[in-house]
């Protein structure tokens, strides 16, 4: 399970336009990572999904007034929906990495 978390940084990471894990070390004693932290990755994530959403709103308000069209309403609402889902399964995997973690004994 360890061993899959950077994986799921350098993909999200990619998908945000982060260079999360450039230059990992192979051996766990020694990993060094270069680029953006993991914090700084997840603080990225939930800002683009934040921002999304709102776009998505205002998109939203804008197709009521009939300022945009219903195609551009659905292409901000489907982007939205990519973005919360993306953050979704970085949590449940962040949340499952902890708790196979506290299993561990000693």
């Amino acid at each position: 399970m360890i061993g899959l978390v950077p994986g799921i940084v350098s993909s999200v990471a990619s998908s945000a336009g982060v260079s999360a894990l450039s230059g990992a070390t192979k051996s766990a004693a020694a990993a060094s990572v270069d680029g953006a932290s993991f914090a700084q990755v997840l603080d990225q994530l939930t800002t683009g999904v934040v921002d999304k959403v709102k776009s998505s709103e205002a998109a939203s308000i804008a197709g009521v007034q009939g300022k945009a069209s219903v195609q551009q309403v659905v292409d901000e609402i489907m982007s939205a929906e990519r973005a919360l889902q993306t953050a979704i399964a970085v949590r449940d995997k962040a949340v499952g990495a902890y708790q196979e973690i506290s299993r561990m004994t000693i």
